[in-house]
């Protein structure tokens, strides 16, 4: 083999690219064969219209990289999730090639990862251009034989577990799935001289700030929950790996991603699907608590804009920029369902924190990015797609059986048996 050096290690050289065209399982890569005005709590653009700011903004743009615009080929870890087939099927659509690897846990139910592969293959029928893996990031073996194959130069790391309160109840498989399996596909990157690895972070590691709105620059070392402090982690281990080895590094912390085919344990599903079915509603405090919910069209238009520009190393809010507090949520979702919410108030829980809202001013000048849907907008479009697929379709998703809910996610334990069986 080939090989090439690194300013601190040597590396494996690229060869042409191996496409094949089957969908690959574990072991040995085998192929298998997306209105009403509302008031909102806080503006996270207000930098660019304070004096003070203005020049910090001025210095970024000056700074920010024009977009690579030719054809790539693209890793997708978590590509059967939410924000990660969403993704793959925006870069198929313009024309990318994506390998898409996704170990298929239960998290919350399979069928919703199974219908996402399900569409991206109706998308792209062309089994050279969009390959699918199924099997674990941290699984050395099947990785190392992806990358020889697949020879991926981009790499869109949207594989995680998330969920802050199911983080405190196993910690364990957190810091395997997320940091472990994060590790792992830097070192990958380095050695088969990947340009660019966009991961996914959270608005999570921001913990307990007081902050009016949430700036990358505001020290974040005080997570307060596992899966914060696990992506606070990847965070780090990122920026070791770009100064080590000039590894192009970009961290997106996302904020409250929700829309059609999102996660049922969220809860922009998990309102819409309890108000829709006339059962009760757990409102978590007074009220008053309040989150940057992120349309996922949003979401996305930022993470392939943070692809396509290999930033040596940088981390942006990918939000709205305001924020809506829980009970203007409810009457929303109530407003487009068509029915009253049976509210029963509990205690706020461990983890969680008062309110998020996204300082994006960075992002806005160095990746071009500004959130378009407006919550109101967000909800309607989602309940659209909810009467679409659950009421007038064959769907069947109870939220209170997933994720959040405990009833599915094998523990770690679990998890370290298979890998030493």
């Amino acid at each position: 083999m080939k090989f090439h050096n690194v300013e601190s290690m040597p590396c494996l050289a690229l060869s042409d690219d191996d496409s094949s065209g089957d969908e690959r399982h574990n072991a040995s890569p085998t192929l298998e064969t997306e209105t009403t005005p509302h008031v909102e709590s806080c503006v996270g653009l207000n930098a660019l219209v304070d004096s003070d700011d203005e020049s910090q903004g001025s210095a970024r743009r000056a700074s920010a990289l024009p977009p690579h615009v030719g054809f790539k080929k693209v890793l997708v870890t978590g590509g059967a999730g939410f924000v990660g087939s969403s993704t793959a099927a925006h870069l198929l659509r313009r024309g990318d090639a994506v390998v898409v690897v996704d170990e298929m846990n239960d998290y919350y139910d399979v069928s919703i990862k199974e219908n996402n592969l399900r569409r991206l293959r109706e998308l792209c029928p062309d089994k050279e251009r969009l390959v699918i893996y199924r099997g674990d990031i941290c699984d050395e073996g099947f990785m190392l034989d992806l990358f020889e194959k697949e020879r991926p130069q981009w790499v869109c790391h949207m594989a995680a577990r998330a969920g802050v309160r199911p983080s405190i109840q196993d910690p364990y498989v957190y810091i395997h799935s997320n940091i472990r399996g994060t590790t792992h596909l830097m070192e990958l990157s380095h050695k088969f001289a990947v340009k660019n690895f966009v991961f996914a972070s959270s608005s999570s590691v921001y913990g307990g700030s007081k902050s009016t709105l949430f700036s990358e620059d505001e020290s974040v070392d005080n997570p307060v929950s596992p899966y914060a402090a696990s992506k606070k982690a990847c965070e780090l281990l990122a920026y070791t790996y770009h100064h080590l080895y000039k590894l192009n590094v970009t961290g997106l912390r996302f904020f409250t991603v929700y829309g059609p085919h999102g996660r049922p344990d969220m809860a922009p599903f998990k309102f819409i699907d309890r108000v829709s079915r006339g059962l009760e509603l757990q409102q978590f405090g007074d009220g008053s608590s309040s989150r940057d919910y992120t349309y996922i069209e949003d979401i996305v238009d930022g993470v392939v804009r943070a692809i396509d520009r290999p930033y040596a190393y940088e981390v942006f809010n990918l939000g709205k920029g305001s924020g809506t507090s829980l009970k203007e949520f409810i009457s929303i979702v109530e407003k487009h369902v068509g029915y009253k919410a049976m509210i029963k108030v509990m205690p706020d829980q461990p983890g969680d924190v008062p309110y998020t809202c996204a300082d994006v001013s960075k992002a806005y000048d160095m990746l071009g990015y500004s959130a378009t849907v407006p919550f109101n907008e967000g909800i309607r479009r989602t309940v659209k797609w909810y009467k679409d697929e659950y009421i007038g379709g064959s769907g069947c998703i109870e939220p209170e059986t997933q994720a959040n809910g405990m009833g599915s996610a094998p523990p770690f334990a679990e998890i370290q048996d298979a890998l030493l069986a």
